[in-house]
């Protein structure tokens, strides 16, 4: 039996749209078991690919939090709830109002104070622009009032990786990847992304569409690496934050490949995925090392001592998978070092624009045809990479040349265009 969809709990999907048909109130849907392996896939499938015109678009904006006059003090709970207001999210102040920001963005943190400003679903880049530069100029008006900024790059250059939020969620995934080394921790309480939104598009486009947000993935990573020099070292990595990611559990973090059909492949990898955490009362989550979900529904192991797991657990499992690209009923492009404050849209409206056509998406594709996969390269050398500078500039004129299709006036496509040219020239350069 295929599952109604249900929205997963705290989820900030700009790509969902209303399900007219859906007869089972949400809360009634996530607390039904899952009967069986082909029901909880069917569920994944369904709810992680949306398909439909591609025509909304949404970022998600990460930014470590300093002191103004000391970048390496460290953070505290109180001083940033103090800056945050009715705005900081329940994660930090359980009774808090978690306001959303006055453009309609939500305000997330990440487990060491990292802040997440997460727009709502723009039907133009113009429109997500505005919004987000809005919510984003508040938030650091609001910091500032308690002495804090904004970051620049993608990882925390002063300051060793400490958990500020003591969510259990949180301190489950520490223990869980501690015996992995320093990965799991850094990725969590030291790293800031910038995370692009796209619609998984028609369904005959979506298998191209999903191949070329992956194949784009480490030509845009090399292009925009910043994050070299973490808790006053150069690591000589041109990204250590995607580092940090792949040194987590590769099954979490591992690109998908490109296949006819993304969603039945990501619903097996789904249910094959082990736990991470196990929602139960008690400051407890941890998982049975090596339960997988597919382990949990058919009550293999100790999965045996466990409740049932229902629709609620199945979704709530979906937020524990870190590739470069997610699927959420669209697909969230996780793979683009933060950058400062004032450059975050040219590659989005890079990304967007590789995007915006089929023809542009098949073009993507051949050009990055000889650095398909190149994720190591691309965190560890970046565009000192010979391949991954080529195609960088190739990419780069191919998206600059397609930012026509918009719909943004003429100075600011210049203005963009200028920008990622001025990406490429300096890597030539160097």
């Amino acid at each position: 039996m295929t599952a109604i969809p249900v929205a997963q709990p705290g989820s900030r999907d700009p790509r969902r749209r209303d399900r007219p048909d859906t007869t089972i109130e949400p809360e009634e849907v996530a607390a039904r078991v899952v009967s069986d392996r082909a029901e909880g896939e069917a569920y994944v499938a369904s709810v992680c690919f949306k398909h439909g015109p591609p025509r909304l678009l949404g970022v998600e904006l990460e930014y470590l939090v300093h002191d103004v006059i000391d970048p390496a003090r460290p953070l505290t709970a109180a001083r940033l709830a103090t800056a945050l207001g009715p705005h900081a999210p329940r994660t930090l102040v359980p009774d808090s109002p978690a306001s959303p920001l006055p453009a309609g963005s939500a305000l997330t943190l990440e487990p060491g104070g990292q802040v997440e400003v997460s727009t709502a679903p723009a039907a133009s880049f113009r429109a997500l622009v505005e919004a987000a530069e809005h919510d984003l100029a508040y938030v650091a008006d609001r910091l500032a009032s308690a002495g804090l900024r904004l970051g620049s790059e993608a990882i925390d250059a002063f300051r060793a990786p400490s958990r500020l939020l003591t969510t259990p969620r949180y301190a489950a995934m520490e223990r869980r990847f501690a015996p992995r080394g320093p990965g799991g921790i850094t990725m969590m309480c030291s790293t800031a992304a910038l995370q692009v939104c796209v619609d998984a598009g028609e369904a005959s486009e979506a298998p191209r569409r999903w191949a070329a947000a992956h194949a784009l993935g480490p030509v845009l990573l090399a292009l925009f690496a910043n994050s070299r020099r973490h808790a006053g070292v150069d690591t000589g990595l041109a990204s250590a934050r995607w580092r940090s990611v792949m040194d987590t559990e590769p099954c979490r973090t591992v690109a998908q490949q490109p296949c006819d059909d993304p969603a039945g492949s990501w619903a097996s990898r789904v249910l094959d995925t082990p736990l991470m955490v196990v929602r139960r009362p008690g400051v407890s989550w941890d998982a049975p090392a090596g339960l997988t979900f597919a382990d949990w529904i058919e009550a293999r192991g100790e999965a045996a001592a466990l409740p049932r797991p229902t629709f609620g657990d199945l979704s709530y499992h979906l937020t524990t998978l870190f590739p470069p690209v997610r699927p959420h009923g669209h697909l969230e492009i996780r793979y683009l070092d933060a950058q400062p404050v004032q450059q975050w849209a040219p590659p989005v409206a890079l990304l967007a624009a590789l995007l915006s056509t089929p023809s542009t998406v098949d073009s993507a594709l051949e050009l990055c045809e000889p650095v398909a996969g190149q994720w190591d390269a691309a965190a560890q050398h970046g565009t000192d990479d010979v391949a991954l500078a080529a195609a960088a500039r190739a990419v780069g004129e191919l998206g600059c040349a397609a930012l026509s299709d918009l719909d943004l006036p003429d100075h600011t496509i210049t203005d963009i265009a200028g920008a990622v040219e001025r990406r490429w020239r300096r890597c030539e350069r160097e």
